[in-house]
């Protein structure tokens, strides 16, 4: 079951557009453990994990989201969108700095002129699974881990608003201190090997930047080495569907192939059957052999043996072309052609038209 969270950051700079539009860009979350409470006002720890924030998933999910004022008492979608919208998040998420930025516009005039007033702090809204799953990050321990997070709306609220949803929200104390609190400069606190010491806020700052940038570093090493793992299984994919297009393509000759050699074979038979006779048996016969038969009826002397497949298939072809063309179904005793080559010049001119025959 996914549980509502909120996330807490300032505007620190905007732009104005010439329609008086306002566009900001700021940082909505980073990883860390912060407190969080329950429903029954007790506060537990649960930690937002570079693998989680940065995923795909939660920095895709910020994208094109409806800007409010103030957090509605309910997700926004579709149906409610016309109530609470008053702007919209561009489409530019991103990892900068060990923080996930997006920039947003602002379009609702009543709005606008409450953030020019000081009404400067951004909260965002988002479903998680809240998972009961202890450790440690940076240091600082965790009951909870929020996972599969989904970015539903980007609130703006006016700083220091009392009430849960602002109160226990504190992930922009991280890298937003302020700089007074009671007339004196706040102190900032950090842990070395597990004691605390108070520092001053720029001391800190320059320490969380140094962790953020070692932390960006490892998490880049890691996204390297995933997308190469992405990138080789798409090799792989790709090799294996070019192997099945091959198989594929091959069958398909091959199945082209086997229709060209059965019309091969019937014509060869047609026109064999009115020379041969009824009684020749073409099973088992190879073309050749059938071409060797209907040249021995014109030429009963005929041996085939040592003659190439053009000069048989010449032979033949001149030997069907000069029965069919005398009407006779059979060479026999009343052969259309003697098997004197050199005394029939009609049969001479068709056999050299297929080949220039040697024997």
């Amino acid at each position: 079951m996914k549980l509502q969270r909120y996330d807490t950051s300032y505007i620190k700079d905007y732009m104005e557009t010439p329609e008086g539009y306002l566009t900001v860009n700021v940082p909505i979350t980073r990883p860390g453990v912060f407190p969080y409470q329950r429903q029954d006002g007790t506060v537990q720890m649960e930690a937002k994990l570079p693998e989680d924030i940065f995923s795909d998933r939660t920095i895709y999910s910020a994208r094109s989201k409806p800007v409010t004022d103030g957090h509605p008492n309910e997700p926004v979608t579709i149906d409610n969108y016309q109530t609470y919208a008053k702007g919209m998040s561009h489409t530019d998420s991103r990892v900068e700095d060990f923080k996930l930025y997006i920039s947003l516009t602002v379009t609702d005039k009543a709005l606008i002129g409450k953030i020019h007033e000081g009404y400067n702090e951004i909260s965002t809204g988002f479903l998680s699974d809240v998972v009961a799953e202890s450790g440690t990050y940076n240091g600082d321990q965790y009951e909870y881990v929020q996972r599969n997070v989904e970015i539903n709306h980007i609130a703006i609220v006016e700083k220091g608003r009392a009430g849960p949803e602002v109160a226990i929200r504190s992930d922009s104390d991280a890298w937003q201190i302020d700089e007074k609190e009671g007339g004196n400069t706040k102190m900032a606190k950090i842990k070395i090997e597990g004691v605390e010491y108070e520092v001053d806020p720029a001391v800190k700052a320059h320490i969380d930047a140094l962790k953020a940038k070692e932390e960006t570093a490892k998490v880049k090493g890691d996204s390297v080495d995933a997308l190469q793992g992405r990138y080789d299984a798409l090799e792989v994919k790709l090799q294996n569907t070019e192997q099945e297009l091959a198989n594929a393509k091959t069958k398909q000759v091959s199945a082209d192939e086997l229709d060209k050699k059965v019309e091969e074979r019937v014509v060869l038979i047609n026109a064999s059957q009115p020379i041969l006779g009824d009684s020749f048996d073409f099973t088992g016969k190879s073309e050749r052999e059938i071409k060797e038969a209907v040249i021995s009826t014109a030429k009963a002397e005929f041996k085939g043996d040592g003659k190439s497949d053009d000069y048989i298939n010449a032979f033949f072809d001149a030997t069907v072309e000069q029965v069919q063309s005398n009407g006779f179904s059979s060479t026999g005793a009343n052969s259309a052609y003697t098997g004197d080559a050199g005394g029939n010049k009609d049969l001479e001119e068709l056999k050299n038209k297929r080949l220039n025959m040697r024997s």
